[in-house]
């Protein structure tokens, strides 16, 4: 590693620089090699905690590098191993003071260790649903056991029910104290002939939905008698810190030795700690949770299981299981009531999974009277068309820039990223998230600066600058570069601009998504003026301009009200699937009828994503 050079009172390296990615942020930058990664954090308008200053003795900067890539940092220090148990060790867990960066480099921040949180979308458009799920209590008033009645708890609590049902091991192990502390008053919990919980007298039934997103998870406590959602949270999806996207994470898997292992504990302890938030929100136990129900596109859904994903990885792309799946959740890791399930809705095809059945379903595409569209904007977008009854899906392969990645100043939506770009008179404005002084953009913000670039002229058709020899253009790496703040505005000290590169990310992510939809509609035999309705769906498609982005040319060019941002459909789907035994028989007729469309090899593709990388 290169020495320092002091040089009055201010340090300057003499290193090279090295390219440092925040994650879950999306947030990423050149630093200095040599610094420490809580240094690099703040050069970067990272809100990595540090409270004692980074003197190494607070330990709230705790971050999270993969043991494959610990070459990149200094080797653990004595304090980290004083600080530190050999259980975060093992899992890479490092101290961003007293981790200093060799090379380019991944780091996972945990949500405790941000000083501020990040925007997640939970909440979407409600559909009604009859409650009926597939978890029923029965309260039962058992006699005591005596010496003139020697039944067995079991033979008690079958005798109460009036039939004969199972009961799951880890109940049985789990029913003398209870029974007796409860004065033989119970609340059992069936699915179908299985008891699955015993829960003291008067508990209500509660049940968790969870959208296991690549990029965020969102997850929904609901009372399974009544319908009432308890309590919603959303947070980042731990597996970040292996990959920004689904083939970056199969290929993990594939080329790590523990690579599907680690994957899949990541995905368990997020929604764990997911479970554990709604739980906390709604003073409910983890152990009454009865019932849960999980959707997530395919890779996900394989992840999580721990199934193997190398069939996902390389064509054909077929997945291992694609019908519905019902598993125990402590035999997944989930913290559950002792014998709870958790449900699985089906997947489609290799790229499109049980999400995007769950937004069919909570949109009631199939029941669509004129052509509608369905776009669930993300790192993998999923887009549905309904036409004359018939339904047709692709996934397009968008990539995380909508998400601020492989954007010069792209970061996700938290305190300070630009949300919103306006350009009035040849002025900037803009709004940052919560107000906070500017230090990056975010997907709604980046989409916004090109469509106001693009309508003001400084961008032509092809992406490319025009008039950019006068300010406010500055030379940059790679060339000139637009100032949206500048230095004396932004958070970071200096000006947060927009390249060409940046400009050429996101009509290579917009033109993925165009081509998808226009392919469908070919598919389909009707044109872009036949649709209907739009519904744009996803944390990204809840918070853009829909003008900016017809503009540029990512959704259809229809008048405005044919339009509808309607929020995390695909969580709305899963509650609909914990609430209700017809919805999850109607989500698996949805997806035997959905046409699955392969873009990769379909004869228009190239030629239509071709055509839509213009602006």
């Amino acid at each position: 590693m290169d020495s320092p050079a002091v040089i009055g009172s201010v340090t300057e390296f003499t290193s090279p620089t090295v390219t440092v990615s925040f994650q879950p942020l999306g947030r990423r930058g050149q630093v200095p090699a040599g610094i420490s990664v809580l240094e690099a954090a703040r050069r970067l308008g990272v809100g990595l905690s540090g409270i004692c200053g980074g003197a190494g003795v607070c330990g709230t900067c705790r971050v999270v590098v993969p043991p494959e890539g610990q070459d990149a940092l200094s080797p653990l220090s004595d304090t980290e191993r004083a600080r530190l148990g050999d259980e975060d060790i093992a899992r890479g867990v490092r101290l961003a003071c007293r981790a200093f960066i060799r090379q380019s480099l991944q780091v996972f921040v945990p949500p405790e260790s941000l000083t501020a949180s990040q925007r997640t979308q939970v909440e979407g458009r409600q559909t009604p649903v009859r409650v009926d799920p597939v978890v029923v209590p029965a309260d039962l008033q058992l006699p005591p056991p005596t010496l003139s009645d020697l039944r067995s708890d079991a033979e008690r609590i079958r005798d109460g029910l009036g039939r004969p049902v199972r009961l799951d091991l880890e109940v049985l192990r789990r029913s003398p104290p209870s029974l007796r502390e409860w004065g033989w008053a119970v609340r059992a919990v069936l699915r179908g002939d299985e008891v699955v919980a015993l829960l003291p007298p008067g508990t209500p039934l509660v049940g968790v939905a969870v959208d296991l997103g690549t990029t965020k998870l969102a997850g929904y406590l609901l009372n399974l008698e009544t319908g009432e959602t308890l309590a919603s949270v959303g947070a980042m999806n731990p597996q970040l810190a292996y990959g920004e996207d689904v083939m970056a994470r199969i290929t993990y898997a594939l080329q790590e030795p523990e690579g599907a292992e680690r994957l899949r504990q990541a995905a368990v302890e997020g929604l764990s700690q997911l479970v554990r938030d709604l739980c906390a929100q709604a003073g409910v136990p983890p152990e009454h949770v009865v019932e849960a129900v999980v959707v997530g596109n395919t890779a996900m859904h394989h992840l999580f299981l721990g199934l193997p994903t190398r069939p996902l990885g390389l064509a054909p792309y077929v997945p291992v299981e694609s019908g519905p799946l019902d598993v125990r959740a402590r035999d997944v890791g989930l913290p559950l009531a002792p014998g709870a399930m958790v449900h699985l809705l089906p997947n489609v095809a290799g790229f499109v999974g049980a999400d995007h059945v769950a937004a069919l379903l909570a949109t009631r595409m199939e029941e669509a009277d004129r052509p509608t569209l369905l776009l669930d904007i993300g790192t993998n977008t999923e887009i549905g068309l309904s036409v004359g009854g018939n339904l047709f899906s692709c996934s397009a392969a968008s990539g995380p820039a909508f998400e601020g990645a492989h954007i010069r100043f792209g970061m996700r939506a938290a305190p300070g990223a630009l949300e919103r770009v306006r350009m009035i008179e040849g002025r900037v404005y803009w709004e940052t998230v919560e107000g906070a002084p500017p230090v990056g953009i975010c997907g709604s913000g980046i989409l916004d600066v090109v469509a106001e670039l693009r309508g003001a002229g400084f961008l032509n058709g092809r992406g490319g600058w025009a008039n950019s020899d006068r300010p406010p253009f500055l030379s940059g790496d790679n060339g000139p570069e637009f100032v949206l703040v500048p230095a004396e505005a932004s958070g970071l000290g200096r000006a947060i601009t927009v390249s060409r590169k940046d400009v050429g990310e996101i009509q290579l992510a917009k033109a993925a998504i165009a081509a998808g939809w226009q392919i469908l509609l070919e598919e389909a035999g009707i044109r872009e003026s036949d649709l209907a309705r739009v519904l744009v769906a996803g944390a990204f498609g809840t918070y853009i301009d829909i003008g900016h982005a017809v503009a540029i040319g990512l959704l259809p060019r229809l008048p405005l009200d044919r339009f509808e941002q309607v929020g995390n459909v695909a969580g709305t789907g899963a509650r609909m699937a914990l609430l209700s035994r017809a919805e999850r028989e109607r989500a698996a007729r949805l997806a035997r009828r959905v046409r699955y469309v392969e873009l990769t090899v379909h004869p228009s593709f190239r030629e239509r994503f071709a055509q839509a990388l213009q602006l």
